[in-house]
């Protein structure tokens, strides 16, 4: 259950997004259909909340973080459809729904995901904020999305599929760094430029953030293990089956445990010098090491 603030900033996030997408009754309308069913049926919107948390930490103005908010969902959306499609991960079912390629076809889902790609340097390059703390942003967004961010680690997984065992843990988590991680110490990074955080802040924030990538991957680990799919809305089991590379099948389960009680405590020392204003961020890291799903 989300406390009052998280459940606000989700709601908010989720009106932004709908309002940014294209509607339905303009043409190409089952492209519309297909980015919309992609972005609006669901999820924890973990990213955007991220956003808004870190924003309020320095008085950052909601209209202002509603962009990177909405961007990085955008981006995370995209990532999704594309790692639904059968060249990937393959899978049918996502927030409880039929994946975008199951829902409409093949060629309309990788369409659908490079249009949200699209979409979210748009909206992000209408930001309403200085111009250069805009391209900052935008750099921000681009690196975390592309060869050194998200998609080099989506390329890492797929290599170590059908032969996890062969990874150390320090690569897995530099795998997970960058598959997971990058778009959250972006969407960190993001909300608090919008506040004016300086340097020092800014790498306070990094390392809460890399410790709640890690720990989040951590926990899904878990959950594919422990969940059914009814409770997670996706395929629960498929690591194992596809032998991927998870913290589980590295440490076991017991060890998982222990690696996600570690990030847990390196999160609370890297907030503890933001002291009460941080409490929307501790929320969201106990979010990500306790849901079940």
């Amino acid at each position: 259950m989300l406390d009052p603030q998280l459940s606000a900033w989700r709601e908010r996030s989720d009106a932004a997004l709908a309002g940014a997408l294209p509607a339905l009754d303009i043409e190409p309308k089952t492209l519309h259909a297909a980015m919309r069913h992609a972005v609006l049926l669901g999820g924890k919107r973990m990213r955007p909340l991220l956003v808004h948390a870190s924003g309020v930490l320095f008085d950052a103005d909601p209209l202002v973080l509603d962009a990177p908010a909405v961007a990085i969902e955008l981006i995370h959306a995209y990532s999704l459809v594309h790692d639904d499609l059968p060249a990937m991960d393959d899978d049918a079912l996502r927030r409880g729904q039929p994946t975008v390629h199951v829902a409409f076809d093949d060629a309309t889902a990788i369409l659908a995901g490079d249009a949200l790609q699209s979409l979210a340097f748009e909206v992000l390059a209408a930001a309403p904020v200085d111009a250069a703390i805009r391209v900052e942003l935008l750099r921000i967004l681009a690196t975390a999305a592309g060869a050194s961010g998200m998609c080099g680690g989506q390329a890492l997984d797929l290599g170590a599929t059908g032969n996890g065992g062969a990874l150390t843990l320090a690569e897995l988590e530099h795998l997970h760094r960058l598959k997971t991680g990058a778009l959250i110490r972006a969407a960190v990074r993001m909300g608090a430029l919008c506040g004016g955080a300086d340097d020092d802040e800014l790498a306070s924030l990094d390392v809460y953030a890399d410790a709640l990538g890690l720990a989040f991957q951590v926990r899904d680990d878990i959950l594919d293990v422990e969940g059914d799919s009814a409770t997670l809305g996706k395929t629960a089991g498929k690591d194992v089956a596809q032998d991927k590379a998870t913290f589980p099948a590295l440490l076991g389960m017991q060890a998982s445990r222990e690696r996600l009680a570690e990030l847990t405590q390196a999160m609370r020392g890297a907030l503890a010098p933001f002291g009460a204003r941080a409490e929307a961020l501790r929320a969201l890291g106990r979010l990500a090491v306790e849901r079940d799903r």
